[in-house]
């Protein structure tokens, strides 16, 4: 598998995204709503104009102007919105997040995995691990909290305990089956290789959404996907190769 990834910057999700934010986007590159509505709702948070910059550049890669690598994949993700309209931003923007920010999906993937067990799991531990990997420096303590910010206003989780911790809120459980797949195929993308089939629906960086349906039998139909064995009983999908 090709990586898909080489373009997309290592920090560069560094802004609290608040979800109303991310749906007026959405909706705005959809045509079911307009840029003076995302406007609006950036002017209602009262930020300073580089901040209001800063955040218009996260929204922009997301849905608005997305990298050209993953263009086809936003475009998916938006026929999905338009086609149902029902579909939670929160589950697509999600999917976009983990796809073009992979410091995006780290938090998610490490909070999903902390958390894993008890149902909550420490700031500080989340932090602390986010600054093994992208090292020691400010910008990455500053920019882990802020992502734990948007992911509790995205309703993934909530603080407690004077904000030292960090619990799991329900899962949504994501119904539409063209938005299942898609979310499979971000989840893959994210990864970077190809992912045993019994294991999508506990990977860590999808902690917030649940699954009920028959995934092996989704990704089957998913043009966007392959799936291919390993030993009589173990499958494996990655992303269908293009043209």
């Amino acid at each position: 598998m090709t990586d898909q990834k080489t373009s997309a910057p290592k920090i560069g999700f560094d802004r609290f995204i608040a979800l109303e934010w991310a749906a007026a986007a959405l909706r705005a590159r959809a045509g079911m709503g307009t840029m003076e509505d995302l406007d609006e709702s950036l002017d209602q948070a009262g930020m300073g104009k580089e901040a209001r910059r800063k955040s218009l550049t996260v929204l922009k890669r997301l849905w608005l102007q997305p990298y050209p690598e993953f263009s086809d994949f936003a475009e998916r993700g938006i026929s999905i919105f338009k086609d149902d309209p029902s579909v939670s931003a929160a589950v697509l923007t999600w999917g976009m997040a983990i796809t073009t920010y992979p410091f995006f999906g780290k938090v998610a993937e490490l909070i999903g995995r902390l958390s894993a067990l008890q149902g909550d799991c420490a700031v500080a531990e989340v932090r602390r691990r986010m600054s093994e990997i992208y090292g020691e420096r400010e910008g990455t303590q500053r920019t882990t909290y802020r992502v734990i910010q948007t992911q509790a206003d995205w309703g993934a989780i909530e603080h407690t305990d004077k904000g030292k911790r960090l619990v799991r809120l329900p899962q949504t459980n994501v119904s539409n089956e063209d938005a299942v797949a898609w979310l499979i195929e971000a989840l893959v993308r994210y990864v970077g290789k190809a992912l045993p089939v019994s294991a999508i629906s506990s990977q860590a960086v999808l902690y917030p959404f649940g699954f009920e349906q028959s995934l092996g039998y989704l990704i089957s139909r998913s043009p966007n996907l392959a799936v291919h064995s390993q030993g009589p009983s173990s499958q494996y999908v990655m992303l269908a190769q293009s043209d």
